[in-house]
C-alpha cells in the first residue's frame, strides 16, 4: 500500500473518529436501561420473529438488539451489540451519507429519522443493497423530549437492483448480436471464461478486490467488452478477409466507443473492460498504450478470455484453432500481452477450457 493510500485510510478513520464523537444533543438524557423502556420492548415484540430485517441502536448509535432476519441478511453470525452503525458501514458507503444520517438523526426537524439507501458487502457475499429507514424512540415520559433510541428497519432491494442493472445491459448485448451474431455468441463464452478466470484468482489471495462480487459482476459484464463494435462499419466489422491498415484504424475505435456507451451507466467495471480490454502487459496496446498493472484487473483478465476464444473461432480469414494450440499462443505470450500471474492461473486449469 503507498503512503497516499495510507494518508487517505488515516483520514477516513478520523472522519469516522469524528463522526462517532458527535453529541446528539443528549446532554439532557441520563443513561438509562433500555430494557425498562416501554417503546423499545414493543420493537423487539413487533420484529423478533419479523423476515424484515431489524436493529435498535442506543442514542449513541451503537447497536442494542438485532433479529434473526438482519443476521441472515447480512451473513454475520458474531455478536454486533455494542457496534456503532458507523462502524458497521465505514468502508461501505461515504462519509457525507454517514453525516447526513447523523444530522437527521439529531434534528428535530428532521423527525429525529433517515431514510436512504445503504449498501454492505463481504468478501465472501454479494453486496447487499437495502433501503434503510431509522425511527426514534421515544421514553414513556413527556419531559424527556430527545430519544433514547432509534429503531432501524430495512427493505433488501438487492436482487431488483441487480435484475435491473442486468437489464439495462442485456439490451446492449442484445444489439450486438444482431450487428454481429458471430460477435453474440462470442461474448457469452468470454463471460464463462473470465468467470472461471477470477474464481481461480480469488483462491490466491493475490488481489483484495477479488471477492464474490467482483465474480459475479465480470462474469456478466465481461460481455461488454465488444460492445463498441455497434459503431463499427458493417463492411469493416464483418469483412471476409485482413483489414486495411486505414480499416483497422477504424476497428481499433470500439473501446473508445464502448467506453463512452457505457460512460453513464452504474457499474464501472463495464467501462473499464470496454476500454482497456486491448491493452497489452507490455504497453504495445490500445487505446492508450498503458502497461503492467495500470491496466484494470478486469481488463487483464478479460483479454486472456477474449482472445482465447477468438484463437478457436472460425472466422472469414482463418480456421478454427484447436485448444491446444490456443493454449500454447496464450502461455507463449506470458509476460508480452497478458498478466503473467493470469496465465499461470490459465495454464492450472485450461482443462476447464477446452470444450
Amino acid at each position: 500500500m503507498s503512503d497516499i493510500d495510507d494518508l487517505e485510510e488515516l483520514e477516513e478513520v478520523e472522519e469516522v473518529e469524528e463522526l462517532e464523537d458527535i453529541n446528539l444533543e443528549s446532554s439532557e438524557k441520563a443513561e438509562m436501561d433500555l430494557d425498562g423502556i416501554s417503546s423499545i420492548g414493543i420493537w423487539r415484540e413487533s420484529y423478533s420473529q419479523s423476515p424484515i430485517p431489524s436493529l435498535i441502536i442506543d442514542k449513541d448509535l451503537k447497536i442494542a438488539w438485532f433479529n434473526s432476519a438482519f443476521t441472515e441478511t447480512f451473513g454475520i453470525y458474531e455478536n454486533l451489540i455494542g457496534l456503532s452503525l458507523p462502524q458497521f458501514y465505514t468502508g461501505y458507503i461515504s462519509q457525507n451519507t454517514l453525516k447526513e444520517m447523523i444530522q437527521h438523526l439529531n434534528s428535530k426537524d428532521a423527525g429525529f429519522s433517515w431514510y436512504g439507501r445503504v449498501e454492505r458487502k463481504s468478501r465472501k457475499q454479494l453486496s447487499v443493497i437495502t433501503k434503510l429507514l431509522i425511527v426514534p424512540l421515544f421514553f414513556n415520559q413527556a419531559n424527556i423530549p430527545l430519544p433514547v433510541a432509534y429503531g432501524c428497519v430495512y427493505n433488501d432491494i438487492s436482487h431488483e437492483y441487480r435484475e435491473l442493472l442486468q437489464n439495462t445491459f442485456r439490451s446492449l448485448l442484445e444489439a450486438a448480436r444482431l450487428k454481429d451474431n458471430d460477435t453474440g455468441n462470442h461474448i457469452e463464452r468470454v463471460n464463462q471464461y473470465s468467470k472461471r478466470l477470477a474464481e481461480v484468482l480469488l483462491k490466491t489471495d493475490r488481489y483484495p478486490q477479488i471477492d464474490n462480487e467482483f465474480i459475479q459482476n465480470i462474469g456478466f459484464l465481461a460481455a461488454m467488452h465488444d460492445v463498441g463494435k455497434i459503431g463499427t462499419p458493417d463492411d469493416i466489422l464483418n469483412k471476409a478477409g485482413r483489414l486495411e491498415d486505414w480499416e483497422w484504424e477504424v476497428m481499433k475505435e470500439h473501446t473508445i466507443n464502448g467506453a463512452y456507451i457505457l460512460s453513464t451507466y452504474p457499474n464501472s467495471m463495464a467501462r473499464e473492460i470496454a476500454l482497456r480490454h486491448h491493452e497489452w502487459w507490455n504497453g504495445a496496446g490500445y487505446p492508450h498504450g498503458l502497461s503492467n498493472n495500470f491496466i484494470p484487473l478486469s481488463a487483464r483478465i478479460v483479454t486472456v478470455a477474449d482472445v482465447y476464444d477468438a484463437l478457436r473461432m472460425e472466422r472469414a480469414y482463418k480456421k478454427p484453432f484447436p485448444h491446444k494450440k490456443a493454449k500454447a499462443i496464450i502461455i507463449n505470450e506470458k509476460g508480452t500481452h497478458f498478466d503473467p500471474f493470469i496465465v499461470d492461473q490459465f495454464a492450472a486449469v485450461e482443462s476447464d477450457f477446452a470444450d
